[in-house]
């Protein structure tokens, strides 16, 4: 991912717009595009450190097939194009962070809260979460929950809370590898534990993984983690089990530990929308949900004769649009425009 193209904004802020699109997969950032054509300014809430979604975190390397005049496409490349194509229209993105609540505001508009106190005001709310939200699996580790959210971890949130700290970090994805290489400088030390000496992750990142241990700047145990050592909290060590050497302690203060995701509904289910089969209910004009104002796109659309192809969320960003429109802008006339023929457009889209 081109971190360049990528506004994060800090999170605890409060912000207001136009729309705010909860889910950053490739329906959520083309929603993006469709609204940017149409002059509406959106922001994008993700749980995961980067845009992409299921599409980028779960099989980026799988070619998908089905995308109009591409033969085949990784997920994670068509992450990266539909993040620059969006680019033009400057969205805001707020990743790591998990919308919470969604309430009304006097004024009329919707207010987001998310996990990390951002607040995000906008007239209209674009629901493209896929299955739902991402949610770290939690290792099969005894007594794990002890040390929960004090010195044991399932994602990086603040970079800076690890500054200083004896880290080890359980994984062999791209996850596991990024935050390797991410918190090498940062950190008193890095040991990678995995289980075994093959990554899944970003060849290039195991590349540089590798590399680092070759100069001793960080360690790589080959090993599973058997249980955990410390007490009120806070680790002394972990316990792990190779099959070289048995098992052994490694001692440190920190683990993060990335042992992939799973998907749940989520607070979405709390938002008072018309759910049937953990999907939400939506026309099939505009795909609007059972509450005005609120859109559904994507994998979370129910309606009869739904598909759950990328291609089709697409197909739907674009209806939604237009229905958005009329609430963002509702002393004005939606003027249709094809991209083919609209100069403005494409002087904005190209950046010329």
């Amino acid at each position: 991912m081109n971190e360049a193209l990528i506004e994060c904004a800090p999170p605890g802020g409060h912000h207001i717009t136009d729309a705010v699109i909860i889910g950053a997969g490739p329906v959520g950032l083309f929603a993006v595009f469709e609204l940017g054509l149409l002059g509406i300014k959106a922001h994008l809430v993700d749980i995961l450190d980067r845009p992409g979604g299921q599409c980028a975190e779960l099989y980026p390397e799988k070619p998908i097939l089905d995308i109009p005049a591409i033969r085949s496409i990784s997920g994670a490349e068509l992450s990266v194009r539909l993040v620059d194509q969006i680019a033009p229209f400057e969205p805001t993105y707020h990743l790591n962070e998990m919308a919470v609540s969604l309430d009304k505001t006097e004024t009329g508009k919707w207010r987001i809260l998310t996990d990390l106190d951002t607040v995000i005001e906008a007239t209209v709310v674009v629901i493209a979460a896929g299955g739902g939200s991402f949610q770290p699996k939690k290792p099969p580790i005894p007594g794990v929950e002890d040390y929960e959210g004090e010195s044991v971890f399932f994602a990086v949130r603040k970079r800076e809370m690890f500054a200083g700290k004896d880290i080890l970090i359980a994984g062999g994805g791209d996850s596991a590898l990024d935050w390797t290489l991410n918190l090498q400088p940062i950190a008193k030390k890095i040991t990678l534990v995995h289980r075994r000496d093959e990554f899944r992750g970003a060849p290039d990142s195991v590349s540089k993984m590798r590399a680092l241990v070759d100069s001793g700047a960080i360690d790589l145990h080959i090993a599973q983690i058997k249980n955990l050592k410390g007490e009120a909290g806070q680790i002394a060590a972990a316990c792990v089990e190779s099959k070289t050497d048995g098992e052994y302690d490694i001692e440190c203060d920190t683990i993060l530990a990335f042992y992939g995701l799973t998907m749940k509904l989520g607070p979405i289910a709390d938002f008072g929308l018309n759910i049937t089969e953990n999907r939400i209910e939506v026309d099939t004009e505009k795909f609007e949900t059972s509450v005005p104002g609120i859109f559904t796109i994507g994998d979370m659309a129910y309606y009869p004769g739904k598909l759950k192809l990328i291609l089709s969320g697409f197909h739907e960003a674009a209806l939604m649009s237009h229905g958005a429109f009329h609430y963002v802008f509702p002393d004005k006339k939606l003027k249709f425009q094809h991209t083919t023929s609209a100069k403005g457009l494409q002087k904005q889209v190209s950046g010329d």
